[in-house]
């Protein structure tokens, strides 16, 4: 039996059966973390929390769709007493679920040196990781009332270890893996290879990676996976193929992907047959000025938009929400 390893592709006979009336379904994956300069380096401080009270709006606009988001929650947010007035009530009526996201630089124990290779917690000492997720996974149970079963890495940055710990803390779902996208230029885990249909990392110990899904648009969307990686020192050529429609990497998020071409991006996964569609962002998006995504009003408005008519067209398309423990109840061993 080989090592449980989100790092690793999965297998064929790896690959999640559902259950046949479970259908197609999507979930809506929330990395709500703090705010800090996306253009500067990494710091344990110099962040604040102030688009967090933005999530209240954004938790009605879901329930206006009934869609109950997996908030992500790292450190900062989840030590926060404002994240428990926002979250706890949604949280405790089962119109949100609560998810771990561990930012390590700012995440104690504080024993490790900042820098890019210790931002993913995958390559930190095993004792170190686990620690750090201890303390996130308790505080997020003391503050927000709530018991986390699914969990994602910061920058998606899972490692050799990962796997075993989370199945040792009865973590149901991994959500780290960003499929068809490389992390490794600068220490963090490599992608390329991993597809968009969850499977099992340790079916002995209930271990799913449900990974964010990412689909290859265009005339050679087929020469996709390997396609695209080889032209990863040719970007403006990317940039050329996918102005020309002949390829184009889209993951299911409005954070530099448009609503059209997320509408395409639903309709391949539909084709691919991909069980359950995982979109997310980053919830500083939701206050202009935070992230490079969202600049001002008319940005956040356009954000807005695009949520809107994802899920007007998931609803045309037959693809209803999924919630952590309807994906798991659904599941096929």
């Amino acid at each position: 039996m080989r090592k449980p390893d989100l790092t690793a592709p999965p297998r064929p006979a790896d690959l999640v059966r559902f259950a046949p009336d479970f259908g197609q379904r999507f979930i809506l994956s929330v990395d709500v973390e703090e705010d800090f300069d996306w253009d500067g380096p990494l710091a344990r401080s110099s962040h604040s929390l102030d688009s967090l009270p933005r999530l209240a709006k954004f938790q009605q606009f879901c329930e206006g769709f009934g869609v109950a988001p997996i908030y992500l929650v790292d450190f900062p947010v989840a030590s926060a007493p404002l994240a428990a007035e926002i979250l706890r009530e949604p949280l405790a009526a089962g119109r949100a679920e609560i998810g771990i996201q561990l930012h390590p630089w700012v995440n104690p124990p504080h024993t490790e040196e900042v820098n890019q290779r210790n931002s993913y917690a995958g390559n930190l000492p095993l004792e170190l990781e686990r620690a750090k997720f201890r303390k996130l996974r308790d505080t997020i149970e003391t503050n927000l009332g709530a018991t986390p079963q699914i969990y994602r890495a910061g920058r998606y940055g899972v490692g050799p270890n990962t796997a075993a710990m989370l199945s040792d803390a009865a973590i149901a779902i991994d959500t780290s893996v960003r499929a068809r996208f490389d992390y490794s230029a600068d220490g963090g885990p490599d992608f390329r290879d991993h597809g968009i249909h969850p499977w099992w990392v340790d079916r002995h110990g209930g271990l799913m990676e449900l990974p964010l899904t990412t689909i290859y648009w265009g005339i050679l969307r087929n020469q996709g996976p390997y396609l695209h990686p080889a032209l990863w020192r040719a970007p403006r050529l990317r940039g050329l193929l996918a102005h020309l429609g002949l390829l184009q990497r889209i993951p299911l998020s409005p954070e530099g992907v448009t609503k059209e071409e997320a509408l395409e991006a639903i309709d391949i996964a539909i084709d691919e047959q991909a069980p359950i569609l995982n979109f997310s962002f980053h919830s500083p998006s939701l206050l202009p000025g935070s992230t490079p995504y969202v600049r001002d009003e008319a940005d956040l408005d356009a954000l807005y938009d695009w949520w809107r008519s994802c899920f007007g067209y998931l609803a045309q398309r037959g693809i209803r929400p999924a919630r952590v423990r309807e994906i798991m109840a659904a599941v096929q061993l």
